[in-house]
């Protein structure tokens, strides 16, 4: 199945998409953090600065790698763009990996610059002695604030929170430092392509050693342009308040941020949407219009009492992504806010988004249709293609699938299928052109030669009023070969693992119900928010 076109060849770079919407909006709000808020000319001006020292006092070139391990802080756009314009190629970095994770990607990558935060600078001093990094650069949490704001913020973040563990980088120069010595000269325009390289986005590494994906300005000027014309019929106007919990460094965020700069509206970063209430309390100062979250994270929020006194009045869009959206996350999320949530689906690998549920029919359970310019397939074990309403491993071909993963010619091929993207998940397309995610491939637990999904099963036993949230995985057992494991988080200390698989029993068939039931105060996630089933399995 196929979805209609779009015009792939009306920008050449993300580069030029961002230099557009600066010129468009100026004066208007960009970007907002801390409550401190640049516009679109303060963007362009910033970025160009950053650019120009790049450029003008190291000896880096287009083509070269930049790491940039930051939160949802202003100098992640600034610096992102400005790295852009200077022709290189921005390897987006968790700011919450271990000294290994860190060494494997500044080397598979073949980085030679950082950009990293000061709280984590202590793990690049263990690192960068492994690593062909030659340029360091560190940024304070507050360091684009007005001088008073700023040393208040750092200090405490420093002292009095201690969140900021000592080191010892000589080489190091702090990203003030080097905005103030780019805004000396001019940053000197590069001539990029769509078929240049704009980022390596690391996968998890959840199925063994992680990858980068090599995204082509290309992959993410076609997703960008897919992705507005899908989102645009909630937020036609400019100036619009986009809330944007998720990490820019992942993917879905990176790629939503780019669609709402393009179309001029104001995006609110939360550097530590794990901190609730003051998540919430933020939320409180700005009447928001757009919302782009995942399961985890909606059912947190609904579950904080001051949330549901917030203004909810100009919501118009709430988008899902980055795990499965449960009935009972759509359902609450909905009576609170009075905003139904398009749920979407994609990969590192396709930019990432694949398919979204349309404004005027969101399905729960349905991660939508294929958006423009994007055909899906369903196939066998053997490869071959299924028919609609049967259930098979999810391929995908589009502008936005990767060029390849960075220097794994061999990952790449087990991936492929011709020029057909292998997912690794369970989907089913129905006749009307809606895709349901069945679950991972790699996630499936095989009880007496069955298939059981594990979403189906959190699905369903979210869905109990006691149950906050919850997670299947496949156990060893000796008579099934596999069972069902259930991890669960509760409201009601009263509750009990009989209660539990009682309730699974009354909705679910005899080799569906969990055999086993575990209760724990919270759920391991990654830091997108996603339930680490691998962590419960080992």
């Amino acid at each position: 199945m196929t979805a209609d076109a779009i015009n792939l060849e009306s920008y050449q770079s993300i580069t030029e998409i961002f230099n557009e919407a600066c010129e468009r909006y100026g004066d208007k709000p960009a970007f907002s953090c801390m409550g401190l808020t640049l516009s679109f000319n303060d963007m362009d001006r910033l970025s160009a600065q950053f650019a120009s020292y790049l450029q003008n006092h190291t000896y880096l070139e287009p083509g070269d790698r930049i790491a940039i391990q930051l939160p949802n802080v202003l100098q992640f756009p600034i610096a992102v763009f400005g790295a852009m314009r200077a022709g290189m190629v921005v390897v987006n970095t968790n700011p919450l990996y271990t000294a290994r994770e860190m060494e494997h990607q500044f080397n598979d990558s073949g980085a030679k610059a950082l950009l990293i935060l000061a709280n984590m600078a202590h793990l690049a001093e263990e690192v960068l002695p492994k690593t062909n990094i030659g340029t360091v650069l560190v940024t304070e949490l507050a360091d684009m604030h007005p001088f008073a704001k700023r040393l208040l913020i750092n200090t405490v973040v420093k002292k009095v929170k201690k969140l900021v563990p000592p080191f010892n980088l000589p080489q190091a120069l702090s990203f003030r430092k080097a905005l103030s010595m780019g805004s000396a000269q001019p940053a000197k325009p590069v001539a990029t392509t769509l078929d240049d390289t704009a980022a390596l986005q690391y996968t998890g590494g959840t199925t063994g050693v992680s990858k980068g994906a090599q995204l082509l300005h290309r992959n993410l000027v076609a997703n960008m342009l897919q992705v507005r014309a899908s989102v645009k019929e909630d937020l036609p106007g400019e100036s619009e308040i986009v809330i944007a919990p998720l990490p820019l460094y992942h993917i879905y965020a990176f790629t939503l941020s780019l669609v709402m700069a393009d179309c001029g509206h104001h995006l609110v970063l939360i550097p530590n949407p794990r901190d609730i209430p003051g998540f919430v309390k933020e939320l409180g100062k700005h009447k928001f219009s757009s919302f782009a979250g995942l399961n985890t994270l909606f059912v947190a929020l609904c579950n904080n009492p001051d949330f549901a006194k917030l203004d909810f009045s100009n919501l118009k869009q709430t988008l899902s992504g980055g795990m499965a959206l449960t009935h009972a996350a759509a359902d609450r999320w909905q009576s609170v806010t009075g905003c139904a949530i398009r749920e979407g689906y994609g990969l590192t690998e396709t930019s990432p988004v694949v398919t979204l549920n349309p404004h005027d029919d969101p399905r729960v359970g349905y991660i939508g249709k294929p958006i423009l310019n994007t055909e899906l397939m369903v196939i066998d074990d053997n490869g071959q293609p299924l028919p609609n309403g049967e259930e098979g491993e999810l391929c995908i071909r589009g502008p936005q699938v990767m060029a390849g993963y960075w220097n794994r010619p061999e990952a790449t091929a087990e991936v492929m299928l011709d020029d057909w993207f292998k997912t690794g998940d369970v989907a089913i397309i129905s006749d009307d052109g809606f895709v349901r995610l069945v679950d991972r491939i790699k996630d499936m637990i095989i009880v007496s030669g069955f298939n059981v999904y594990p979403n189906e099963i959190d699905d369903l036993a979210s869905q109990h009023p006691d149950i906050v949230e919850c997670a299947a995985v496949g156990v060893p057992h000796e008579e099934s070969g596999e069972a069902v494991k259930l991890f669960v988080v509760t409201s009601n200390p009263e509750l009990t693992a009989e209660d539990v698989t009682a309730y699974c029993r009354e909705h679910m068939t005899a080799y569906k119900v969990p055999k086993l039931v575990e209760f724990r105060d919270e759920l391991p996630k990654t830091n997108v928010g996603k339930i680490l089933r691998r962590a419960l399995r080992d």
